[in-house]
């Protein structure tokens, strides 16, 4: 049996961990990465990841949570980096990044969140998980603007021209259940485009719904394996 990695996985978002888990390694499924997305989950992934063999975590705050936190979150993050730093389950920052497709978000706030945290990326080293939607370049803008150690670009949907741009930058790409729907032209091509070691898959579980799943339904880590076998 294969051995996959579920690279992108909100495990705490799932109806029933125990039971995704399960799915998941009875298919192979034996590597999950769960990023956290407030102040409010740091614990409940940083507890995830201690209960299950082949789970790992990082911890950031997603855009689309920025709106009703205040700069206090900052800190909070900082000092869950502090001491997560020995832990050899902690392996990065995210999930973080900008978020331009609901137009009623304050963008202002939501780029001083994702410099504070490339910030912190920069200050300890660590690598991270971006979420790019409807904002490619300005993302990249932002990473350039620090040294930092590279990480994953999440759910990527840029043009090639940007896909080399991210991956010039040591950054690798996601995709995920979106390429295996016929509509998803630009991505597919960007898959055939992107170098084999230059990109990773993931299932976004509970989101990103693969071609075979109903809209509504709840997607699993289980389904990397039929994602892979697409790609």
């Amino acid at each position: 049996m294969k051995n996959y990695f579920d690279t992108h996985c909100h495990l705490d978002f799932l109806s029933n961990t125990d039971l995704a888990v399960e799915e998941a390694r009875a298919c192979g499924v034996n590597r999950i990465l769960v990023p956290s997305v407030c102040p409010e989950n740091f614990l409940k992934v940083i507890e995830l990841a201690d209960r299950y063999d082949g789970v790992y975590y990082t911890l950031g705050i997603h855009p689309c949570f920025v709106t009703n936190i205040s700069a206090d979150a900052l800190e909070t993050l900082e000092e869950t980096i502090l001491r997560c730093l020995s832990d050899n389950k902690f392996i990065g920052i995210g999930e973080i990044g900008l978020d331009f497709h609901i137009d009623d978000f304050d963008k202002e706030k939501m780029e001083s969140f994702f410099h504070a945290q490339l910030s912190l990326a920069e200050k300890y080293r660590l690598p991270v998980i971006l979420h790019i939607r409807k904002a490619q370049d300005v993302v990249l803008k932002y990473f350039r603007s620090f040294n930092l150690v590279g990480g994953i670009a999440h759910a990527f949907n840029g043009s090639k021209q940007q896909a080399k741009n991210y991956l010039n930058c040591g950054l690798l790409l996601g995709f995920g259940g979106t390429i295996t729907f016929e509509r998803s032209r630009n991505i597919r091509s960007l898959l055939k485009f992107v170098p084999e070691q230059s990109f990773v898959i993931e299932t976004d579980s509970p989101d990103m719904n693969p071609s075979w799943l109903a809209k509504r339904a709840e997607n699993s880590p289980k389904n990397i394996v039929r994602i892979f076998d697409f790609v």
